[in-house]
């Protein structure tokens, strides 16, 4: 593939990264608790919240396999991949007409945002396969997650100053600000959605005939797929073991900022601390895209989980809002590797007929590990009063993960995966 259609695909993470910084992080949360859920008692207002994302994870969660296997069947990655995507863009555009006390209104479109987001990628991680060549995979993943740390974290920062210094820039209120922020994602995102959506074409395959509806033969796709996956040993081990440690990284992003207000840091602490995460980030994703050819995927992986396992113990002795930036950074420097690796190797391993029906159990993984993860959390914290054991017992999801990741052979999974097609070249892990 040329340089183009790859950094096209690129473009989209730049673009679509804005709705997990600002909307779904830094600035919806606030704005839902503040304006959306006002007049509700302040347990409803951020029960409701969790609800709201619950629904959204479980839906896409039960949907994406469905997705995937009836885009592979139809060869039309591309198309679900645009639905998807303006689904979210008009959602979030939408959130600029929320106003105070709307909080059905505010959870309806956090979860077709949501819906539409977490969908969009699914299709858009099956063109990884596709674009990079088997020696650049790595680079191509991490360079993408760099993309999206910088497009994610430019409009975090033009929003947030624009809602601190409201005035400067003509705003009656920090609410209008907000609400101004919330369309700013859906045009950012549309804008660079632009460059896939002309530059970036599906592998042309022949399309079978179809005689039944999509929903059946998403069904039996993926029920097939069940039945089969016991043929992709080193896939599916890879897949509990990602969605260990996932689960791990994911309450850590979820939970960081409560458990942070928990322990007494201020808001203006906690905000610079997620800008820190986004631009430290940029430099350290594209590390690791070098450091894996370098010294194999797995073992930069590797890299990745045992620092999150010291960022655990951090977190447990963190009391003031320095240890918070240290935490901070510490994140930054292996959050984007450890993503980016995950999807490459993954994506090494994957049959070539079936890149989106595996990314879609792929994004189930991910989608799981943003229930159970803070679960634990919760629960470990009220059972001890305490949330720094809460914070303390995710240890135990990478300790899992790593164990599990020695068991998983890259190069013989390769192999099981190009088994179908007679494609048996394969490079050590």
């Amino acid at each position: 593939m040329t340089k183009k259609t790859k950094v096209s695909w690129m473009m989209y993470d730049f673009g679509n990264s804005a709705f997990s910084t600002t909307i779904m992080a830094a600035v919806l949360p606030i704005f839902y608790y503040d304006v959306a859920a006002a007049g509700l008692e302040e347990s409803l207002a951020t029960s409701y919240w969790g609800y709201s994302q619950s629904i959204a994870v479980l839906i896409v969660a039960v949907m994406a396999p469905f997705l995937g296997a009836i885009s592979d069947f139809s060869a039309a990655k591309k198309k679900f991949l645009r639905f998807f995507a303006f689904m979210g863009i008009i959602a979030s555009i939408l959130l600029a007409f929320v106003n105070e006390g709307e909080y059905i209104f505010a959870s309806i479109l956090l979860i077709v945002g949501t819906i539409g987001f977490s969908s969009a990628n699914i299709f858009y991680d099956a063109f990884l396969p596709e674009i990079a060549e088997e020696d650049e995979i790595d680079k191509v993943s991490s360079n993408g997650f760099a993309f999206g740390y910088i497009g994610g974290g430019v409009l975090l920062a033009i929003n947030l100053m624009m809602i601190l210094k409201y005035e400067t820039f003509g705003m009656p209120n920090a609410t209008v600000a907000s609400q101004i922020s919330f369309a700013s994602v859906g045009v950012w995102w549309f804008i660079f959605s632009l460059p896939l959506l002309k530059n970036v074409h599906e592998e042309k395959k022949t399309v079978e005939k179809r005689e039944k509806s999509y929903a059946a033969i998403g069904l039996s796709r993926v029920t097939t797929t069940f039945k089969d996956i016991k043929n992709y040993k080193h896939l599916l081990i890879f897949l509990i073991a990602f969605w260990m440690y996932n689960d791990g990284i994911s309450t850590i992003i979820k939970m960081a900022t409560i458990y942070g207000r928990d322990i007494g840091i201020g808001q203006n602490a906690l905000i610079a601390a997620l800008l820190i995460t986004q631009f430290v980030g940029i430099p350290c994703t594209i590390f690791f895209g070098w450091l894996a050819k370098k010294i194999t995927p797995k073992r930069a992986l590797y890299i990745t989980l045992y620092a999150y396992l010291f960022i655990v113990i951090l977190g447990y002795f963190m009391s003031s809002a320095l240890h918070f930036y240290m935490l901070a950074i510490c994140v930054g420097l292996v959050q984007g590797g450890a993503q980016s690796l995950s999807r490459s190797i993954f994506g090494r391993m994957v049959p070539d007929n079936k890149h989106a029906e595996f990314y879609g159990f792929y994004g189930i993984s991910s989608k799981f590990a943003a229930i159970f993860g803070p679960f634990l959390f919760a629960l470990v914290g009220q059972l001890t009063g305490s949330s720094r054991l809460g914070i303390f017992s995710l240890v135990v999801f990478f300790i899992g993960g790593i164990i599990l990741l020695r068991f998983v052979n890259i190069e013989q999974g390769m192999k099981e995966a190009r088994a179908e097609t007679g494609k048996v070249d394969v490079k050590p892990e």
